[in-house]
């Protein structure tokens, strides 16, 4: 395998590992810093810290379903994990988006089959938004990526 093969598939990997390390740390971080509940000003006028827990997965939807959330977490990373170790040879958009959304689910699958629910810390202020956190914000960059793939139209190789 060449240097240019691998490297993509590399990048990958370190786009993820530094995902669930930085998720981790900054939910450990507000976990002991942040005050349940109440709000505090980050960037005032833009986003402010108030700490939840949210048992459910985005906006709430099932809440209380902790375990079956951790397990479609622990399924879409072992997808993502053969999808990556299956394709040698990744396009950017790709790399850095399957990268960023096996971060994602590994930081909130973590916090799933840790604690029974998903630390958020982060409100936007001028719109009604739920609390999120940066595995959300990963998972989120992934979306914008892997449609920025399919929109240079790469072709794709024949299965």
């Amino acid at each position: 395998m060449s240097a240019g093969v691998s490297s993509s598939r590399r990048l990958a990997w370190t786009v993820a590992g530094l995902v669930v390390v930085l998720d981790q740390l900054s939910k450990a971080w507000a976990s002991a810093a942040l005050p349940p509940g109440l709000a505090e000003p980050l960037i005032p006028g833009l986003l402010r810290l108030r700490l939840v827990f949210n048992t459910g997965a985005a906006f709430s939807l099932l809440s209380g379903q902790a375990v079956w959330l951790g397990v479609v977490s622990l399924v879409v990373a072992l997808l993502l994990v053969v999808w990556i170790q299956r394709h040698p040879s990744l396009p950017r958009w790709q790399w850095l988006g399957l990268g960023s959304l096996l971060g994602g689910a590994v930081g909130n699958g973590l916090d799933r089959w840790r604690i029974g629910g998903v630390v958020d810390f982060l409100e936007l202020v001028p719109v009604q938004f739920p609390v999120f956190n940066l595995a959300d914000v990963a998972i989120n960059v992934a979306v914008v990526c892997l449609i920025l793939d399919l929109w240079e139209g790469r072709p794709r190789e024949r299965r």
